[in-house]
C-alpha cells in the first residue's frame, strides 16, 4: 500500500483512454485511419518484447484509480492527424463523462490543420457535451504552425471560455524513441507571450525546464504537468522544479496507461508515481496544490 494514501484527494490530470475499436487492434486501426505515427509511439513494444503501454477500458481505469487512491482523472485526447479521429475521441469521452461524472473529466482534441471553422465547431460541440479543456495537442506532430491563423482561432476560443490547453512538449536532452517529435522551446515562449490570457499546461514538465523567468507576469498562466516523469527524469525533479516555479504551477499527471516503470512493473499503474511524490520532500500544502488544487481550480466547478 502506498504511503501516499494519507493525502485525501488526487486528480490525475493526464490520462489517455481509447475506444474499444482501437483497443482491440491498435496497429490495424491506425493503418486504416491514417494514424501510423500514433501507432509507432503508442502501440510499439520495448526491446524486451513488452508493450510500452496498456489499452484498458474504462472499468479497468477506474479500478486502477481506486487502487492508487485517485479520486478523479482528466482524460486527454491525442494529437490525431485526422479531424474525424479527434471527433471520434471526443464523442467517446463525452459518453464516459456522462456515465462517470464523479470520477472523470475530459479535454477535447482537435486538428486545426483541417481548418479553423471546423476546429472551433468541434470545440463548441465538445463543450455542450460536458468536456472542459483542450488537449493534448501537438502542433509539431499535427502539422500546423503555432502562430498560424487556425491555431490562433482555437486559442481565442479557449480564452473566451477559459479552457486550459494541454500541449505536448519534449526535452531536447531526453531519450529518443519511435514517433518522437521535437518541440522547439522558443515556440512555447512566443506562444505564452502572445496569449497571456490562455491557461497553457505544458506536458512532461514542459521539457524539464520552466519557460524563461517563471516569476514573470507573462508566464503566470503557464502550468506544467508531470506526465511520464519517471521515464524522463529522476525523482529530484519534483523539488527542483517546484523551487523554480512554485507548487501552484504544477499539475500531477501520470500519462496512464503508459508504463512509467517498465523495469519493475509488468503493467501500467499510478501508485508508484504517487509514492514518488510522497518521498519528494514536499510540504502538505505543496502536495495539496500539485495533486488536487491546481487542476481542480481550472477544470470546472463540478470537481
Amino acid at each position: 500500500m502506498s504511503e501516499f494514501h494519507a493525502v485525501p484527494r488526487v486528480i490525475d490530470s493526464h490520462v489517455h483512454l481509447y475506444p474499444d475499436e482501437i483497443n482491440r487492434a491498435p496497429v490495424a486501426w491506425a493503418a486504416a485511419h491514417g494514424e501510423e505515427a500514433w501507432a509507432r509511439m503508442c502501440a510499439r513494444r520495448r526491446k524486451d518484447g513488452r508493450p510500452v503501454q496498456g489499452f484498458p477500458n474504462v472499468d479497468e481505469l477506474l479500478r486502477t484509480m481506486d487502487r492508487a487512491g485517485v479520486e478523479r482523472a482528466v482524460l486527454l485526447g491525442w494529437y490525431w492527424r485526422r479531424a474525424e479521429n479527434c471527433a471520434r475521441q471526443n464523442r467517446f469521452f463525452a459518453d464516459l463523462v456522462r456515465l462517470h461524472p464523479e470520477r472523470l473529466s475530459a479535454f477535447a482534441t482537435v486538428q486545426p490543420a483541417a481548418g479553423a471553422d471546423q476546429a472551433v465547431a468541434e470545440l463548441q460541440r465538445a463543450r455542450a457535451e460536458g468536456l472542459c479543456g483542450i488537449g493534448e495537442l501537438s502542433p509539431q506532430a499535427q502539422g500546423y504552425a503555432m502562430e498560424g491563423a487556425e491555431f490562433s482561432a482555437v486559442l481565442a476560443w479557449a480564452a473566451e471560455f477559459n479552457w486550459p490547453v494541454n500541449l505536448h512538449v519534449t526535452d531536447a536532452r531526453g531519450p529518443i524513441y519511435p514517433g518522437r517529435i521535437e518541440t522547439a522551446r522558443e515556440e512555447f515562449v512566443h506562444l505564452a507571450r502572445a496569449w497571456p490570457n490562455v491557461t497553457l499546461v505544458l506536458a512532461h514538465w514542459g521539457g524539464g525546464e520552466p519557460l524563461g523567468d517563471a516569476t514573470a507576469a507573462e508566464f503566470q498562466r503557464v502550468f506544467y504537468d508531470t506526465a511520464a516523469s519517471p521515464l524522463l527524469y529522476d525523482a529530484t525533479i519534483w523539488r527542483r522544479f517546484i523551487n523554480q516555479v512554485g507548487a501552484n504551477r504544477v499539475w500531477f499527471g501520470s500519462d496512464f496507461p503508459l508504463n512509467n516503470y517498465p523495469a519493475s512493473a509488468a503493467e501500467p499503474e499510478m501508485v508508484r508515481l504517487l509514492d514518488e511524490v510522497a518521498a519528494a520532500g514536499l510540504s502538505a500544502a505543496e502536495k495539496e496544490s500539485i495533486l488536487w488544487g491546481n487542476a481542480a481550480r481550472r477544470i470546472g466547478a463540478n470537481v
